[in-house]
Formats: C-alpha cells, structure tokens, sequence
C-alpha cells in the first residue's frame, strides 16, 4: 500500500494542519503552471494531490490507518472533506482571495477605543472601610470641533472614485484554472469606501483629541494589592469618534507602619512589660475603627494572640468585617539597678526559682510547634 504519509513528508500523527499545510508547499512546487511541463514532476504532483485526498479527509484517513483501501467511489479531487477547489484556490491566492466573494463592503470608520490600566494607591483605611476618589487621567476624547466626523465644519467625507464607495477593488488573475477574480480592500480609500478630502484641523482627521479629565470611582470595601476596578465606557474614544474602551484600576495597598494585612484579617504586636503580663492588664490600642481595649489575663505568655472581631478589613464580596490579632510581645526587663534585682530574687525565692532546674516543654514546645507546621500538621 502507497504510503501517503511519506510522500507528504509527514509524521503519522500529524495534526490536519501539518498536513495540509506539507501539502500546500508540495502543490507549489510541483504544480506544472510552477515547475513546467515535466512527466515526473506531474506525477509527483499527482502523488502528492492522492495523498492529500486521504490524509485530509478524516474519514477515509482512518481507513487508511486501519490498512483499509481509501480509493473507493468519491475519493477523487473533487469528492470528500479533505480536499476540493477551495484548498486549491487558498494554496494559490490565500483565504482572503478565496473568501473574496463573500466579502461585505466598507470597513467602517469608527473603531472601538483601547482600554486603559491605571494604578490606584490606597491607604489600608480606604481598602478596610472603602472610599471615594477623583482621578484624574490623560485620554482620548471626542473631537470637539468636528463632533467625530473627522473632517472640517461644514464638509462631509466623499465616495472614493476608485472603489465607488464599496471599499474593495476586484481583480483578474490567471492562474491554471483560468482567470480568477480577487477582491482586496481599496488603497486609495483603506477599505473605508470614502475619502477626507477637507480634515478637521484641530484633530487632524482622526476625529479625537487628547484631553485630561477626571473620573469618580467608589472604591468598595475589601480591595487588595492587585484587584482591579472596572470602569466601563470611561477609556479613551475611539479614531472617528468610535466607542470608548473601558478603564482598568489596578489597586496597590500601602505598607502600614502598625497593622499587617493577611486576607481580610489584621495582625498587630502590642509590647507588654513582664510584671503586665504576669499580673494581668488592660491596655488601650488605636484601631482602625479608634482606641480599643486589649485585656491580659494574668499570666499572659510571650507571643500569645488576642483577637478583636470585626476589626479587620470589610469582605470584598459579603458582609462582614474580618478580625484583629494582637500578638503579645513580653519583654524582659534589662539594666536592673540592685534593688530591682534584689526583688526579683525575692520572687524566685518565693518561687523556688533560685536554682531553676533544666525542663523540656510538654509537647517539645516552641520546637514541636515549628516541626508541626513545617510538616502540615
């Protein structure tokens, strides 16, 4: 059995575009309006015209690979999905000649604007709580003398002679099925099917102009580094007063000197003296939401967590804030004058402290706790 595969110079498990693509570069080299008129080169590209017949039709491909015979009624050039006058005529002229006939007039004028990206600074009090902001930004706007028409008061775009107004020209070509007509746009008009012979001065014929002006957004609650804040409508207009794009507020937080944002959460350390922490305290901390009460129960250990609810920052998509934590940094006092020392002697005597002995934490402590959380646990 023929192997097409190999007169296509193809893998067999090309992709249907490897192959028919391996089959256009054979076509133009061996076609006889190319390479003459030689018997050997016709039968190669017959050959070639064989393989292509098979290989791109799904169908009789698979009987192929199955070492069934792919020749049966209909398998001719004319007969199948994989190959006919259209992937004759696009090997030759390409998809736009072969699409010419279906093709659709002028091109308009007006085009969509492109999008913008802006970034946006907050401070982590407008990100919690949410906030209003004018912003101003240099964009396209829409020509105000010539209103978009891109030509000067009191004129009108005209009819391209060339074309007619169609905003496409036709063309004869001779090829070896004959005269072929093309259609490709107008280069006297750029396919828009008419001409600016008198542009408006102040926006040279584009029909915008650049132009600062400011946009009010409400910022909503709960934004982070990196969410983006669509603005629809408000990009720049586009040539011949087309469609605005839309404007893209990209959110970048700013580093608080306090507070830490983890999600919607806020951590905060709050130093506490160890007689504090040992006997226990109220102390006050400035929140977002003002001063707030922090209570340390007696004996409160280094690195402990308080938690204030709803003091974080507001849910971007619900309702509800996030929480506070206040991790409790006990300090060790240093420079002990001698009757400060003198009173903490005192209170590990009390204690039987003097001469504390060497104790491993339940649990392997500080220790245990790092190797859980390394590990997943």
């Amino acid at each position: 059995m023929t192997d097409y595969y190999a007169i296509l110079g193809v893998p067999r498990d090309a992709t249907p575009e490897q192959i028919k693509k391996a089959y256009r570069r054979l076509a133009r080299e061996l076609h006889p309006d190319v390479a003459g008129a030689d018997p050997t080169t016709e039968d190669r590209f017959k050959d070639v015209s064989r393989a292509y017949d098979v290989l791109g039709n799904p169908e009789k491909r698979r009987q192929y690979d199955l070492g069934g015979d792919p020749s049966a009624p209909g398998g001719g050039m004319g007969g199948g999905a994989g190959f006919g006058f259209q992937d004759i005529f696009e090997t030759f002229f390409g998809a736009a000649a072969a699409g010419g006939a279906a093709a659709r007039g002028p091109v308009p004028r007006a085009r969509r604007g492109q999008d913008a990206l802006v970034r946006l600074d907050l401070d982590l009090a407008e990100a919690t709580f949410g906030a209003h902001r004018e912003i101003p930004v240099d964009t396209a706007v829409v020509c105000p003398t010539c209103s978009g028409t891109c030509c000067r008061p009191g004129t009108s775009p005209r009819t391209c002679d060339v074309c007619g107004g169609r905003g496409q020209v036709q063309r004869v070509a001779r090829s070896f099925l004959g005269q072929v007509m093309t259609t490709q746009p107008c280069a006297a008009c750029q396919g828009f099917g008419s001409v600016i012979t008198d542009p408006c001065a102040d926006c040279a014929g584009e029909g915008r102009v650049r132009s600062r002006r400011t946009l009010s957004v409400d910022v909503p609650a709960g934004v982070d580094t990196g969410t983006r804040i669509k603005l629809t409508g408000q990009g720049e207009v586009g040539p011949a007063g087309g469609p605005a794009g839309d404007v893209y507020l990209e959110v970048r937080e700013r580093r608080h000197d306090v507070f830490v944002r983890q999600g919607d959460d806020l951590h905060a350390t709050l130093a506490v003296p160890m007689t504090a922490a040992a006997l226990g305290t109220v102390l006050q901390l400035d929140t977002l939401d003002g001063p707030r009460e922090v209570d340390l129960k007696p004996g409160t250990q280094p690195q402990q967590v308080v938690t204030l609810r709803g003091l974080g920052v507001g849910h971007l998509h619900g309702q509800g804030r996030g929480d506070l934590h206040v991790h409790v940094d006990v300090q060790v006092p240093t420079g002990l004058d001698d009757d400060q020392a003198d009173l903490l002697r005192q209170l590990a005597q009390l204690r039987g402290e003097e001469r504390p002995e060497t104790r491993l934490a339940s649990g392997g402590g500080v220790f245990a706790k790092l190797r859980d959380k390394l590990s997943g646990r």
